[in-house]
Parts: structure tokens; C-alpha cells; sequence
């Protein structure tokens, strides 16, 4: 299958940066959307609170303009980072009030939101999710087949 060439340099960046230990969920060059950006940081401006989908004035202003970075809207990405935090397991937006997970969040954590990360970028391609193992394993849950105990 042929993806979209920014689906396929944002999936090759955040495999090595995550390969390579450099995939920081609090860090704003080294998180999804700074990694996707070639560890950037500029994207943060289109929001008021890292990890919220709502964009604010600058963000709105870019959006209205159909500016797009390395292929994606500044919706995109607040979308983008939105699910990764979700999916290492913050609470979004961070905040002083919303829990964190430990201070040095692990391979696991790191892994769950790329899952995700990937997941929302099939979502914005329209594609079906690439990490879905059921394809590869042609797997449909079966709800009358009885519980195994």
C-alpha cells in the first residue's frame, strides 16, 4: 500500500527517535509533534495548555490560512500531540492539576502513545490503523462464541 509522504516521514521520525531514546512527552522539540517538526518547537504557540485540541488565536490565524508544517494543519498536530499524551497516560492539558505519570516514564508508556500517535495519524490520512494486528491476522471478534473459563 502507498501512504502519503508525510505519513511516512512523520512514522520514519518518531521510529528513530523513539529507537534512540529521544521521544520526550513533556519537551516540546522532542515530543510527537516536535519530532514530527524536525524537533521544533513552534508548533506550542498554536495553543494556550500542551495537549489541548483547542487552538487559540495564532493557531486560528495559521489554521484560517491553510498553513501547513511538514504537511500538517496546526489542528493536526494539536491533535497529534493530544493523543500521544493520552496514550503514554497524561491527563491533557498538562497542568499543575492533572496527574502525571512517573517522572521517568518508561518504554511501555512511550510505546502506548505512539500506538496512539499512529492511530491518529491513520485517522487524518483516512486510512485503516497500520498497528491493528486483526488484519494482519484476518481476526473478527466472535460475540456468540461462548467465554473460555
Amino acid at each position: 500500500m502507498n501512504y502519503p509522504q508525510r505519513f511516512s516521514d512523520a512514522i520514519d521520525k518518531l521510529y528513530h527517535a523513539f529507537q534512540s531514546n529521544k521521544l520526550i512527552p513533556e519537551c516540546a522539540c522532542q515530543c510527537a509533534v516536535g519530532t514530527i517538526l524536525d524537533r521544533r518547537d513552534y508548533w506550542k504557540h498554536f495553543s494556550n495548555d500542551h495537549g489541548t485540541i483547542q487552538l487559540n488565536y495564532i493557531g486560528t490565524v495559521h489554521q484560517k490560512f491553510g498553513r501547513r508544517y511538514n504537511g500538517y494543519t496546526p489542528l493536526e498536530l494539536l491533535r497529534i500531540e493530544a493523543a500521544f499524551l493520552k496514550g503514554c497516560g497524561y491527563k491533557v492539558p498538562l497542568n499543575h492539576k492533572n496527574n502525571r505519570p512517573q517522572v521517568n516514564i518508561n518504554n511501555d508508556e512511550l510505546f502506548c502513545g505512539l500506538t496512539a500517535v499512529v492511530q491518529e495519524l491513520c485517522n487524518i490520512e483516512r486510512l485503516p490503523n497500520v498497528m491493528d494486528c486483526k488484519v494482519l491476522f484476518a481476526y473478527e471478534k466472535n460475540v456468540t462464541s461462548p467465554a473460555h473459563a
